[in-house]
């Protein structure tokens, strides 16, 4: 698609936007008229009203006045007839004005018809018997005229309440309803109706079809005038299929009289002007669409498609990998020129950033170089781990068989010592590269705090005020201690981000129990005995989005390089391969608080002081399932366990160890590395292992483990190598009396 057709597209798109507001000022505009038009009809149906209201009024004055008259109060008729003949030429708006005799009878008239009539059928006349000082009304076809007129009566009586005439005029509807004709608007229509729903006047309009008299009594728009509802508009539908909207007066008296004043107007007239302005607009938007078409395509023609050319040769250019092509100058003023210099930037940008990826290439290599000295190291570290069991645990041996000869027992403990220290380097190893596993100590948690104090505070810095509260007679817990100052200080460096501008930290270390209800960040329950250590701050806090993703791995809030996103991951997991649970509390401008549970241990810690004579070995006499791929440590393991007095039945991989649980050695316990080859670990042999053998204990050993140690049945204790017979008797003999 060419650029002028798209520019074209635009304009048009474009004009969209004013087409739209035309539309809307027509929708605007139209039901503004509408509703004009309907206060209109409703305000014209009400005038009328009023207007026969004041008519009636003076029609009662008329018969009080002529009430006293005393050319009435005869008995000749004559005279009596040419009395209200004159009366009636002065007040045109009646047909008539007569006296009716208490029986019903003409008495005498201005028509001077000398007509005898019985009016006792009349309900004015019936009201007028019972009425005292007070007209009644009807509308009715006159008998003397067949016009559609109000009859408005009074009845006269002497001064002892007798009746002596009715004194009857008879007010011009068909007059009344043309001069308000005039009043209205061209297509505006009087329509009046009596209670029966006979047409009393009926509409000049061509869209009105019933004669005056009609009856349409079962017509919807009769159901509507005499409807108690009150509804202020109604719209009908006549027989040429074209829609009138019609108002009514509501007025008690004229309703309870039986007349139905209606003003009418068709539907179509009410949006008429609306129309015309729309299509005025209509009109001088084409003109204005149609002129700015023809400019933009002169435009597109003469000016942009030589620019847009040049562009095009040095996309192609781009394209073709030549960075060092440029547009020459001079480029065009406006948006054009200032993509001639965009495109002109953006080659000496590609240009910078093939530099870039180069040096990122280079950095990517050395990354990986890293990642694969982080791999090697760690197997190296496990490999070592291995020489280092068998060497210390010679080492041991010779130390103690050579006790007598001091010389040579020196040198069998400077062995031993300094495998301990190329222990200590493999765990540096396996620290760089992340797979040192958990090494858990009961200690006192609040101890550990104590001593940490100075380190908080000085993370911290002086704009923040830190305070620690700490129970007295707090439990012991079972915590690797370096991972728990991790996690601390993960939680103090959070707090501190969250808190800029200063604000306080508070530390809390306290016994607890946990309830069925008092569930984790993960939702799940559990109860038990815990210590508690809770990290408090004001600062700026978390919503609740935030806080429900805080502990998925990799998800942070902060700038990026100020933060990984693993800090409460690790916190979180810890916590949880520590036995224990995490809970975070944390609102928007009020702080976050994180509690960690720590399950605290059976045995409490005694105050006696150590006993200077070295610890007994702990042995035994059960069947040791031993599970090892390394046979200098297999070979090893085995003598120390023969040498401890356990029956030992040795393997060289998992599937072997298989097939021996599944067989009918009764074994109490299984010793496995973690890290063999023939595609199970030690974890999963563990849990392979629980499922055969539900009551199996279970020890595992490894110099590193990037693989979790839980089991069915709840964390599996863990032997880090290398290690010292002492350590393996104690851990082999804590696991066969575990419960």
């Amino acid at each position: 698609m060419s650029l002028r057709t798209r520019l074209l597209i635009l304009v048009i798109a474009a004009m969209l936007v004013p087409a739209v507001l035309v539309g809307l000022r027509f929708v605007q505009n139209r039901t503004s008229d509408i509703d004009a038009a309907l206060a209109s009809l409703s305000a014209s149906a009400n005038d009328i009203l009023a207007d026969l209201d004041e008519k009636i009024q003076g029609t009662a004055q008329l018969h009080y006045g002529l009430a006293r008259a005393r050319d009435l109060d005869t008995r000749d008729k004559a005279a009596c007839s040419d009395f209200l003949s004159a009366v009636r030429e002065e007040y045109t708006r009646f047909t008539g004005i007569l006296t009716i005799n208490p029986d019903g009878s003409l008495f005498c008239d201005s028509l001077r018809t000398d007509r005898t009539l019985d009016l006792r059928d009349r309900t004015y006349f019936q009201q007028a018997l019972r009425a005292h000082g007070i007209v009644t009304i009807e509308p009715v076809f006159g008998r003397l005229t067949g016009i559609s007129v109000l009859q408005i009566a009074y009845p006269v009586r002497s001064e002892g309440g007798e009746l002596k005439f009715i004194l009857l005029a008879s007010f011009n509807l068909k007059k009344f309803a043309e001069d308000h004709s005039k009043r209205l608007s061209d297509d505006s229509e009087i329509l009046l109706l009596d209670r029966k729903g006979v047409v009393l006047v009926a509409p000049d309009g061509k869209g009105w079809t019933e004669p005056t008299g009609a009856l349409i009594a079962g017509s919807e728009l009769f159901k509507f005038a005499a409807s108690p509802n009150r509804e202020p508009f109604h719209e009908v539908t006549g027989h040429d299929g074209n829609a009138h909207v019609w108002a009514v007066a509501r007025s008690p008296t004229v309703r309870d009289a039986g007349l139905y004043i209606m003003v009418g107007r068709p539907k179509a007239s009410l949006v008429a002007a609306a129309n015309r302005r729309l299509y005025e607009d209509l009109a001088i938007l084409a003109v204005a669409s149609l002129l700015l078409l023809a400019g933009v395509w002169l435009l597109a023609t003469m000016s942009i498609g030589r620019q847009v050319g040049r562009l095009a040769a040095m996309a192609t250019k781009l394209g073709l990998g030549d960075l060092g092509a440029r547009i020459a100058p001079p480029h065009p003023t406006g948006e054009l020129g200032g993509l001639m210099t965009l495109l002109n930037r953006t080659a000496e940008s590609l240009q910078h950033q093939r530099t870039a990826i180069d040096e990122l290439n280079q950095k990517l290599t050395q990354s990986q170089k890293m990642e694969a000295m982080g791999q090697l190291t760690g197997g190296v570290a496990h490999d070592f781990n291995n020489l280092l069991t068998v060497i210390l645990g010679n080492a041991e041996h010779l130390a103690e068989r050579l006790a007598p000869h001091k010389e040579l027992s020196t040198i069998a403990e400077s062995i031993a010592t300094a495998a301990e220290r190329g222990a200590d380097l493999t765990r540096s190893l396996l620290a760089f590269a992340r797979k040192q596993p958990l090494m858990p100590k009961d200690i006192d948690i609040g101890e550990r705090i104590v001593g940490m104090e100075p380190l908080l505070r000085r993370t911290l810095g002086e704009h923040i005020e830190c305070e620690f509260h700490l129970d007295q007679g707090l439990w012991q817990a079972s915590v690797d201690p370096g991972q728990l100052t991790s996690a601390l200080l993960n939680l103090v460096l959070n707090a501190r981000d969250a808190m800029p501008t200063g604000g306080k930290l508070t530390v809390e270390v306290k016994n607890t129990t946990l309830g069925e209800g008092d569930v984790d960040v993960s939702g799940e329950a559990r109860p038990g005995e815990y210590v508690m250590v809770a990290v408090s701050d004001t600062g700026t806090g978390m919503t609740a989005e935030v806080a429900s993703r805080a502990f998925e791995p990799f998800f942070t809030t902060k700038d990026v390089g100020k933060g990984t996103g693993l800090g409460l991951s690790m916190v979180y997991g810890f916590a949880r391969q520590s036995g224990g649970s995490m809970q975070m509390r944390s609102e928007p401008g009020h702080g976050t608080a994180i509690r960690l549970f720590f399950p605290c241990v059976s045995t409490p810690q005694t105050g006696a002081a150590p006993s200077a004579a070295p610890p007994m070995t702990p042995t035994g006499s059960e069947t040791i399932l031993v599970v090892e791929d390394d046979d200098m440590v297999r070979a090893y393991v085995e003598g120390e366990l023969k040498a401890l007095g356990y029956r030992v039945i040795v393997t060289r991989n998992a599937p072997a160890a298989l097939d021996v649980l599944r067989g009918p050695e009764n074994i109490q316990l299984l010793f496995t590395d973690v890290v063999m080859p023939g595609g199970m670990f030690g974890t999963e042999l563990a849990d392979e292992a629980a499922r055969l053998r539900p009551g199996l204990k279970i020890l595992l050993t490894s110099g590193h483990t990037e693989h979790p140690v839980d089991a069915p049945g709840g964390v599996v204790p863990i032997l880090s190598k290398p290690y010292r017979r002492q350590d393996l008797a104690s851990m082999l003999r804590s696991a066969l009396n575990a419960d």
